[in-house]
């Protein structure tokens, strides 16, 4: 199915772009002007994505949105992980 496949592609996209941002942070190790709780949206989204796309015959597409679920969540991780630090919560 053609529309499957570019819509994974867009997906595949979305995940290397969304991986942009987690270098980007990792380099700044410091979160500015995105909230965590819009990340969390995207994240729940990306995982919902992966039972969706099955559920309506979209192999393609569920292969892409596992892409953007799991760098959504380790961008997600990225920001806790700076937030805390930043605020003096880190364990380490």
């Amino acid at each position: 199915m053609v529309v499957d496949n570019v819509n994974g592609l867009f997906e595949v996209m979305g995940g290397a772009f969304v991986f942009m941002n987690v270098l980007r942070l990792y380099k700044d190790k410091s979160v500015r002007g995105v909230s965590p709780i819009a990340t969390s949206f995207f994240v729940v989204w990306g995982y919902w994505n992966l039972y969706y796309y099955p559920s309506v015959g979209q192999i393609w597409s569920a292969f892409g949105a596992s892409s953007v679920a799991v760098v959504h969540t380790i961008w997600l991780c990225q920001m806790i992980y700076y937030v805390r630090k930043e605020r003096g919560n880190d364990d380490s």
